[in-house]
């Protein structure tokens, strides 16, 4: 863990976690920063805590070297539940047992459940201030549903720092001056592309509550977003804003000018088709993105289909049903609301279809409205005359895409 000062009174607490599942689900192959932050005004407040019992310590020793006495931490924000925020609480007792545990209404029957918790909670609701002193008030803000159903953001109207947990954050293990201001170019395309990822991965069911939430920080005179999650923006916190609000309009199906291909094979006969299409996606003026499933992970995927206009699927029939690993991915990808693309399919079989039905079945049960041209499917190996319907309607795809983003 490693403490640095964010503005006048704010400081951050921040644990890189690698290794692991994100949400026991979710891999992290770049890893994932857990933030916290200590504010100083006659009083003193932690916003948000950290994965495990063990980082209490930790912050301690922040609070040491900040010379603030722990008697003087008279609040514990919790803006999220999720555990990985708020693990610590129970152990949280370890630095002031007085502490008030300030949430609103949803958290507080979470905190109860979680951990045991029904003393010390303090309920907050929309526009209520806790004041701690020399400018410092924190102004609650209720973004229900950016993730949770209790998820808020706390407004510091001194710094115009908003502390928003889960909102605007990003995958990515960050360094220690894990500031946009101090950040490269590169550096900072790094964190958009975690950004999407964390999207898509985290919060991509949610993108008309995102929006709600944006609408309400139009409101305050944000100068400095601190996520719970990622990299603090207090040169150009607007970017962050601006990049999640674009992330929620591509559920609807506008995004890139890109073309995600994912594909399963069990004995090449499919792959035959797909090297064909990759061939012909070489040879377009178009980015696109491949994916093998099972071998990639979920998680990439659904970021190359968040960001992508266009999909290709291909696959082989299987038992009369798809590609099991396809319909996996497929089934995430409603519950994720991937809506509205371009898309076109094709696969093999043997003895006999199916895999367009149950397509079609996973498209109406995830209300995914996809767009689709005429699928190319083969029996056994693909024919040359057929895998040049499949080079045309790669074609007509790109040209649908392309239409599609730039109209």
């Amino acid at each position: 863990m490693f403490c640095t000062k964010v503005t006048e009174g704010v400081y951050q607490a921040t644990k890189n976690v690698e290794g692991i599942l994100f949400e026991g689900l979710w891999d992290i192959p770049r890893g994932v920063s857990i933030n916290s932050y200590i504010i100083k005004g006659d009083k003193v407040a932690i916003v948000d805590g950290m994965w495990d019992e063990e980082s209490v310590d930790e912050l301690e020793q922040c609070l040491v070297d900040l010379n603030i006495n722990k008697e003087d931490v008279e609040y514990f924000i919790v803006n999220h539940t999720e555990p990985d925020h708020s693990g610590w609480l129970v152990a949280s007792g370890k630095i002031n047992p007085n502490a008030k545990i300030i949430c609103n209404k949803k958290s507080k029957e979470l905190v109860e459940h979680f951990y045991g918790i029904d003393d010390r909670l303090m309920v907050v609701e929309d526009g209520d201030v806790i004041d701690l002193g020399q400018g410092h008030k924190l102004t609650a803000v209720m973004m229900p549903n950016v993730h949770w159903p209790d998820t808020m953001s706390m407004f510091d109207e001194k710094t115009g720092t908003l502390f928003c947990c889960d909102a605007f954050g990003s995958f990515g293990s960050v360094p220690e001056e894990n500031y946009d201001d101090k950040l490269t170019k590169e550096q900072i395309d790094f964190y958009e592309n975690e950004a999407v990822r964390y999207f898509s991965n985290i919060v991509a069911s949610f993108a008309m509550p995102v929006k709600t939430a944006i609408k309400k920080c139009a409101e305050l005179d944000i100068k400095i977003i601190a996520p719970g999650h990622g990299i603090v923006w207090r040169e150009n916190p607007q970017k962050i804003i601006d990049d999640y609000a674009r992330y929620a309009d591509y559920q609807k199906g506008v995004a890139k000018e890109e073309i995600t291909l994912i594909w399963g094979s069990m004995y090449g006969m499919t792959k035959r088709g797909v090297d064909r299409i990759i061939k012909t996606l070489e040879e377009s003026n178009i980015k696109y993105n491949v994916h093998s499933v099972p071998e990639d992970n979920w998680g990439e995927i659904l970021s190359s289909a968040w960001n992508s206009t266009g999909i290709i699927l291909a696959m082989p029939t299987y038992e009369y049903k798809m590609f099991p690993p396809m319909s996996a991915v497929l089934h995430e990808m409603g519950k994720k609301k991937v809506q509205g693309r371009k898309a076109f399919r094709i696969g093999s079989y043997g003895w006999s279809g199916g895999a367009q039905k149950e397509l079609d079945a996973i498209l109406e049960e995830g209300k995914m409205n996809w767009d689709f041209i005429e699928p190319v499917e083969f029996r056994g190996r693909a024919l040359d005359e057929e895998l040049d319907l499949i080079e045309a309607r790669v074609k007509e795809l790109i040209e649908i895409v392309k239409q599609t983003v730039n109209n």
